[in-house]
Order: C-alpha cells, then structure tokens, then sequence
C-alpha cells in the first residue's frame, strides 16, 4: 500500500503563511464576538434579575399582613353597618309616610267631632233627664 503524497502533516514546528490582513480580520471578528457573547450575557443576566426581583415584590404585596387584615375587616364592618342604616331609612320613609297619612285621619276625625258638637249644640243642651 502507498501513502498518499497529498497528506500533510502538522506539528507544533509546522509554519503558516498567512497575509496580516486576513490575520487582523479574523482576530477582530473573534474579539467582536466575544464582546458579543459578553454583552448579550450581561443582559440576560440583568433581565432575569429584574424579573426575580419583580416577582419577589409581587409576592411581597401579595401577603397580607396585620395591618391590611384588620382594614380588612373594618371596612367589612363599615359594609355592614352601611346596609344597616340603609334598611333602618328605608322603614323611617315609611314611618313618614304613614305618619302623615294618620295625621291627615286625625284632622279630619277632630273636624267630624267639632261638627258632632256642633249638631248635638244646635239641637238642645244635650241633657236628657
């Protein structure tokens, strides 16, 4: 079997030739990509922080604590209340209106009498005996 003239071999001792352009090129888009890498980390970096930081907060302002329970509850109280006085108004206008009604009943009965008097004045002393 015959070896293939067309094998190179490479050591540590093998020489390149290479133009400095080329040589600056490729050094310059190795250094633009690792900046890039580096800039793109760093941002993914700084939006994972912000969202942990921001779901952090949210749970934080999710938790209810002492405080907040018992506005809670006072306001709940003041609901309650609130319906309450709601009901007690609603029977008050009616008190009123049947107030009014029997007010109106009674002058009207007071005049019915003064007309009775009237009658049983014009018609004698109003003493049988």
């Amino acid at each position: 079997m015959e070896k293939d003239a067309s094998v190179m071999k490479i050591s540590d001792n093998t020489a390149v030739s290479m133009p400095v352009r080329n040589l600056i090129a490729i050094l310059l888009a190795v250094a633009a990509g690792v900046w890039s890498y580096s800039e793109i980390t760093t941002r993914l970096i700084t939006l994972e922080t912000s969202e942990q930081l921001m779901k952090q907060d949210l749970l934080e302002a999710s938790t209810q604590k002492p405080i907040d329970q018992e506005q809670f509850m006072l306001i709940e109280d003041l609901y309650k209340s609130t319906e309450k006085l709601e009901i007690t108004q609603e029977q008050n206008m009616t008190n009123k209106v049947n107030i009014q009604f029997l007010n109106k009943q009674l002058e009207k009965a007071l005049v019915d009498i003064e007309k009775l008097k009237d009658k049983v004045r014009a018609n004698g002393s109003g003493s049988h005996d």
